[in-house]
């Protein structure tokens, strides 16, 4: 079987991704499992093909400085990936601009011409660099750097941009159905206890047995706050209206100490099945996963959903995911302006849906990833003004450039 090219692969990605029906999770992952592509040839795909997408700004402005005429859309991305080798990656010079003028085709000579060019020019274009827009060296939508500005200052959004384009750690939550954080603690060699969260750890690599055995759930510990703020209780009947892939339903099913019942709802079918593995794995055993809308009327939950039956209730909403760009690396260029129109309504409208099977005096969380105005702190105004009987009671959030977590915001509401 021949040797798959990591290089080749990461180019078909790029050019997977610029056709705009996938993201680029999920077109790694297809491209991985096709051409079977493991070990350091992974670990580069990786990096090259996250890294590009995090530096598309930076990297065509290098190419317009060093290209006038037009190209095409796969000598563009060729020229993507050798450029951010030899700008980003330890790359050695010659193996960035050989390699990439093998993946040229018929653009061999201009790919040659261009990244010679740029390995002559290096110092000017760098130093042309610091002179740019922050758009640009930071590799962010203008309209989304325009309204950080407005809302946390220029410095505050410099050290949020640095955030997203910084690869992301590792952190596991581990599953206390199973063990302890001191455990696990004592069997990574290098492994750091999170100082946000006492189940949270920071792993340098993540031994095989972890996961099949149950013992943890890959999580940001910035998720957890929501389910902290939920606080369930052993016996509780709990709805977890958005929850694939599963990281706060099996953490929910940890804090009801596998008592009770939980409700773990998501739409597509793929989606729950995902979930229903991770809950198997994690030893959760008082959920019942359902494929379920939970925009959509109780009684088309299958009978599982009706009014006034849950103590506490989850609503972790689709958002913009501003707050997990740097996990979410493509995003940035996903999002328009009209989004922070459209998201808000939809929200709070699941919100009301949801807030339908809440118990009197039950506990509703509002929660997203997102760092705006308009999803956090607006649709809890809404919320408030809407009259629905849910009476806010706190709000908290994470800024990561302040908490050194991904961002995200939970809203408490008792039902009145």
């Amino acid at each position: 079987m021949k040797h798959p090219n990591p290089r080749q692969v990461c180019i078909q990605a790029l050019l997977d991704w610029e056709k705009g029906k996938s993201f680029s999770d999920e077109i790694l992952h297809t491209l991985t499992e096709k051409s079977g592509i493991a070990g350091p040839d992974r670990a580069f795909l990786m990096e090259a093909f996250f890294g590009v997408l995090r530096n598309l700004s930076l990297l065509d402005f290098f190419i317009a400085h060093l290209r006038e005429a037009e190209i095409d859309e796969r000598t563009r991305a060729v020229l993507r990936l050798g450029l951010y080798q030899v700008f980003q990656m330890r790359t050695a010079p010659h193996a960035a601009v050989n390699e990439s003028v093998e993946l040229a085709g018929r653009a061999r000579g201009v790919v040659n011409a261009v990244l010679r060019r740029a390995l002559r020019e290096r110092d000017a274009l760098e130093h042309s660099l610091k002179a740019a827009p922050l758009s640009v060296r930071m590799s962010h939508p203008q309209f989304l750097l325009s309204r950080w500005f407005d809302r946390f200052g220029s410095e505050a959004t410099e050290l949020l941009c640095a955030w997203d384009n910084s690869p992301a750690p590792l952190y596991v939550r581990a599953n206390g159905l199973r063990v302890t954080a001191a455990d696990l603690l004592s069997r990574a060699p290098g492994a750091e206890a999170s100082p946000f969260h006492h189940a949270a750890l920071r792993v340098r690599a993540l031994p095989h047995e972890w996961i099949a055995a149950g013992l943890c759930y890959i999580q940001d510990p910035s998720t957890l706050m929501a389910c902290d703020l939920l606080n369930p209780q052993p016996g509780d009947a709990v709805l977890d209206a958005c929850a694939a892939p599963g990281g706060k339903s099996t953490y929910l099913a940890e804090l009801m100490r596998n008592t009770g019942r939980l409700v773990a709802c998501d739409i597509y079918d793929s989606r729950v099945e995902r979930l229903r593995e991770n809950l198997a794995r994690l030893g959760v055993a008082n959920a019942e996963p359902i494929v379920h809308d939970a925009m959509l009327p109780l009684e088309e939950s299958g009978g599982r959903l009706a009014p006034k039956s849950m103590d506490r209730v989850l609503v972790d909403a689709p958002c913009s995911n501003t707050g997990v760009l740097r996990r979410r690396v493509d995003v940035r260029w996903r999002l328009t302006g009209e989004d922070f129109i459209r998201m808000p309504f939809q929200q709070f409208a699941l919100v009301r849906r949801c807030a339908e099977t809440l118990k009197p005096g039950g506990v509703l969380v509002y929660s997203t990833c997102s760092l705006e105005n308009e999803e956090n702190d607006g649709v809890v105004g809404q919320i408030a003004a809407a009259g629905i009987g849910l009476r806010h009671i706190e709000s908290r959030r994470t800024l990561p450039f302040i908490d050194g977590v991904d961002g995200a915001f939970a809203a408490k509401f008792v039902r009145e």
